[in-house]
């Protein structure tokens, strides 16, 4: 009687093995086997990190094997179980791959294909058809819509955590705790005790310091030095935390009431103001304009005024609408619309890792009415939600995409504006990811009628324009995609924003934010409407009291780490695709990568403020944190 072997690998993280029976039936061309009980005598099946091989012997001869149908039952006490994947060894030798890496809960089953990349069209067999119907149709009854607040992105139906499908859910909730992970932030700066002291004003900028973690030779040492400086100012809107705002101006806006006479003494290049170009301002005497030969604590604390709003902006709309929640619906849409087999849910799934389940804990305990965005921020309290709102008018297609984005702002030109490196880096990761996608696009899609004809394809596009960017058409989201060259760019969108986008607006946040008078999250005194009045006590007692000056601190330096055992740009570890010019093509895209990490560790080398939060090696593949 034909016999098969059968390799079965069980995931390494925690709680991923299982006591339970384990089932296996094998459907082929030819007919079905009998369920066979994994098991093997005196021996603990499917430990985590664990790969068994078991001999499954069947009355006849299967024929060519089109699926695998694993079914778990309950032992003792249920326990949810991972499977990585099932290796197959025909009777003739063969090998056939079935690539899982899901969790199986309950009294589950679940049906594999061999890992090999197919479009619909390449379907011709009525099971596998059924097969990628039923798939598709399950996720849309797990993956549905839900609009958390008027006007925003579309997200997940989830109240909570616990309510997402365990495939997308983190391995351990507790490691994604805001609450828990904030306050233990603030447990490991030595900086609990101020935590609760609402009200209670600093004395002074050295003040300060009781609850700054001094590291040697850090970007965010070099802020507090520094941070009164115009140099320091100016510098961080080039490659700070939030480096996507800044404009190259061509002419002078009608409302600004600015001389060249008023800011000569800063015009060091000796050109006039309108050659110069200033900051644009409502006009009125009770809003003056503030202007660096005014006195020291005037001009200090406009410079403040505009740092803090600055970081409102950064956390509401850079970071959180325009990476947060643009990959929710990329990721949303993905398991809606493409099924495991879809060539493009491999080369996506690792680009929404976890990305839902940040944004389903965030909204549980971070940016809900009474969360902790409403302890240390002044946009708490719904004014966030305002201010995403606003913003989704401005959320563009072509705004997520780098080069276009870069240059739409006038801030392209490498000569004219140097020292950019924000945009240096983000166009070789761009064009490293692109060249990739290309790749990938060329191999399962030989010309732009194949694109054009995958309607999975198009119900996912599609799906990402009508609810995630609710259908409004200025929005510049393609309702569909006809050619191989926009595929490679949308594609490059998803995969830039999840990665490389977050990264440079995420992880910089302690170096830049930490100094808390150089990035206030709060102002507790309206600006001055009158210029000369401005003292350091005022200043001082503007600026965070102690209490949400800790839970600032604790956010930044939390939302700054690497989540354990992180996976970075190019790491594929799950092997979703098996074929090999596909993982050829991720070997170029890994090589081109770590040229990439060679160029900017060079032109790093002696610089006080490097610029690394691009480097590829320090770029998760998603947004996770």
């Amino acid at each position: 009687m034909p016999s098969y072997t059968v390799t079965v690998a069980t995931g390494s993280q925690w709680f991923a093995g299982t006591d339970d029976y384990i089932y296996l039936s094998l459907i082929g061309s030819a007919g079905c086997s009998e369920k066979h009980l994994l098991d093997k005598a005196f021996y603990n099946d499917f430990e985590r990190g664990a790969v068994d091989s078991y001999d499954v012997t069947v009355d006849e001869e299967l024929g060519e094997i089109y699926l695998v149908k694993i079914e778990k039952r309950k032992y003792w006490l249920h326990d949810d179980w991972y499977l990585k994947y099932i290796t197959l060894k025909t009777p003739h030798g063969d090998y056939i791959e079935f690539p899982c890496y899901r969790w199986i809960t309950g009294e589950g089953e679940i049906v594999l294909r061999d890992g090999r990349a197919k479009l619909a069209r390449d379907d011709q067999i009525h099971i596998l058809k059924q097969h990628r119907r039923k798939e598709l149709e399950a996720r849309q009854k797990q993956y549905r819509w839900m609009e958390w607040n008027p006007g925003f992105p579309l997200s997940i139906d989830a109240k909570c955590h616990k309510d997402l499908p365990r495939d997308i859910q983190f391995d351990s909730e507790k490691g994604v705790d805001f609450v828990l992970n904030y306050s233990k932030a603030m447990e490991n700066l030595f900086i609990n005790r101020f935590m609760h002291m609402f009200q209670s004003s600093w004395h002074d900028f050295a003040d300060f310091e009781k609850i700054f973690v001094k590291i040697s030779n850090t970007i965010s040492e070099r802020v507090k030095n520094h941070w009164q400086e115009d140099l320091m100012f100016g510098y961080q809107f080039l490659n700070g935390c939030n480096p996507v705002l800044i404009k190259r101006c061509t002419a002078l806006p009608p409302k600004l009431p600015v001389t060249t006479e008023m800011v000569e003494c800063s015009l060091e290049r000796q050109l006039s103001l309108e050659q110069e170009v200033q900051l644009n301002q409502t006009p009125g005497e009770s809003n003056p304009i503030f202007l660096p030969t005014d006195s020291k604590y005037d001009w200090l604390l406009a410079k403040i005024w505009v740092r803090s709003s600055d970081f409102h902006v950064h956390q509401t709309i850079t970071h959180l609408l325009r990476t947060h929640l643009v990959s929710e619906v990329f990721g949303i849409a993905m398991y809606r619309q493409l099924p495991a087999v879809h060539p493009l849910f491999k080369l996506l799934v690792a680009h929404v890792r976890f990305t839902i389940a940040i944004n389903t804990k965030a909204r549980e305990q971070l940016i809900c009415e009474y969360g902790l965005f409403d302890k240390a921020n002044a946009t708490g309290g719904g004014g966030h939600v305002q201010m995403v709102q606003r913003a989704v008018q401005d959320l563009t297609y072509s705004s997520l995409c780098f080069p276009e984005a870069i240059k739409a702002r006038g801030m392209d030109s490498t000569e004219d504006i140097p020292f950019y490196f924000y945009r240096d880096d983000g166009l070789l990761v761009w064009e490293a990811i692109q060249s990739f996608t290309t790749e990938v696009v060329s191999i399962y899609y030989e010309n732009d009628q194949v694109v054009e004809e995958d309607q999975e394809l198009q119900d996912f596009v599609k799906d990402v324009y009508v609810y995630g960017m609710r259908g409004k058409k200025a929005s510049g989201f393609p309702k569909s995609i006809k050619s191989r060259e926009k595929l490679s760019e949308y594609l490059t969108v998803v995969i830039f924003t999840a990665s490389a986008q977050h990264a440079a607006v995420n992880f910089g946040q302690y170096d830049w934010c930490s100094w808390i008078p150089n990035a206030p999250p709060t102002m507790r005194a309206p600006p001055p409407t009158a210029k000369g009045v401005v003292t350091i006590e005022q200043i001082v007692d503007t600026l965070p009291d102690r209490g949400r000056s800790c839970w600032h601190l604790g956010a930044v330096w939390a939302l700054s780490q690497f989540q354990e055992n992180e996976l970075f740009l190019g790491m594929y570890p799950e092997e979703h695709f098996i074929e090999k010019p596909v993982k050829e093509a991720m070997i170029r895209f890994r090589k081109n990568l770590e040229a990439i990490v060679s160029v900017i560790a060079e032109r790093n080398k002696n610089k006080k403020l490097p610029y690394y939060y691009l480097s590829p090696d320090r770029i998760p593949n998603s947004v996770a944190i």
